[in-house]
């Protein structure tokens, strides 16, 4: 990776953030990249003095969970890097409502209008992201279940959206194929049953957690007695978790998916499973509103 154009504090705050500095700054490096496209902003160029000053602010429009406010702020500082001047006031995992103001930026007028759009784009995807899973975890409050991501993700920005996964009070499933098995139904056909996939994926990797996907109660009576750390399950009816949980009595972890929404998540939720498997908080999260307001610099 070439010299980092990032200031090391707010890389810093990346790396606090349990992010990786280098994927942050790469990511940044593109999307600003695409925004110019080889080019210049000609409308910024034409219409804006060369010398002027201002002040950025990046506010929210409705309410909701910023995520992605040390990224935003990363997007500045890789523009700008020492000409700017960054505050934070809100916080990743922070509600906010319509008007607050979640980061202002000072410095020349050029560099915050090419950086503008990119740290829009993160900062408001993000946290909706955030705010989608904030809903999520209201709708189960006061049982045991928590809220789980999936592999649904944007290629490329995985990482950072289990992140605002996180900021929003949920909890992250496997980050890759490689730190935890998932056996699922193709594995099944292709191990000759859902016993015999979880064995095979225990001998060959004993030290890692398995999960597997059962679409009836007869597979989890199967699996629970092969030892499966954690169940899938798959499509079931609400009557069904319910005897899932009875039947597995704590001996493993209980994962509820497909077909999920939020109007019927407290319902789930109450079933007693550990876990609903929710991959709109990555795949349809709507964007939060947030808009930028610039003023000249006092």
């Amino acid at each position: 990776m070439p010299t980092s154009r990032i200031a090391p504090r707010v890389r810093d705050e990346l790396v606090a953030a349990g992010l990786d500095g280098d994927a942050v700054e790469a990511l940044i490096r593109v999307a600003v990249e695409e925004d110019l496209d080889g080019g210049v902003d000609v409308t910024t160029v034409s219409t804006v003095p060369p010398a002027q000053r201002s002040v950025l602010e990046l506010v929210a429009r409705r309410p909701g969970v910023v995520a992605g406010v040390p990224v935003a702020s990363a997007v500045f500082s890789f523009v700008g890097a020492d000409a700017v001047t960054i505050t934070e006031i809100a916080r990743d995992g922070d509600a906010v409502a319509p008007g607050d103001v979640v980061l202002a930026v000072a410095g020349p007028t050029h560099v915050l209008l090419q950086a503008e759009r990119p740290a829009l784009n993160l900062l408001g995807h993000l946290s909706g992201i955030a705010t989608l899973t904030s809903a999520w975890v209201a709708a189960v409050a006061g049982t045991r279940a928590q809220i789980r991501d999936t592999r649904k993700t944007t290629p490329g920005m995985r990482r950072l959206e289990k992140y605002a996964v996180r900021c929003g009070g949920g909890v992250n499933h496997r980050m890759s194929l490689s730190d935890a098995a998932l056996v699922k139904d193709n594995h099944v056909i292709a191990a000759g049953g859902v016993a015999e996939a979880f064995a095979a994926v225990r001998e060959r990797f004993p030290g890692i957690d398995v999960e597997v996907e059962v679409d009836s109660l007869e597979q989890l009576d199967e699996v629970l007695d092969a030892g499966a750390d954690l169940v899938l399950l798959d499509n079931f009816t609400t009557e069904q978790m319910r005897e899932a949980v009875r039947r597995t009595a704590g001996r493993a972890r209980l994962e509820a998916s497909g077909g999920l929404s939020l109007d019927v998540a407290a319902e789930v939720a109450r079933t007693g499973v550990d876990y609903l498997a929710v991959g709109a908080l990555t795949h349809s999260a709507p964007v939060l509103d947030i808009g930028a307001d610039l003023r000249e610099e006092s």
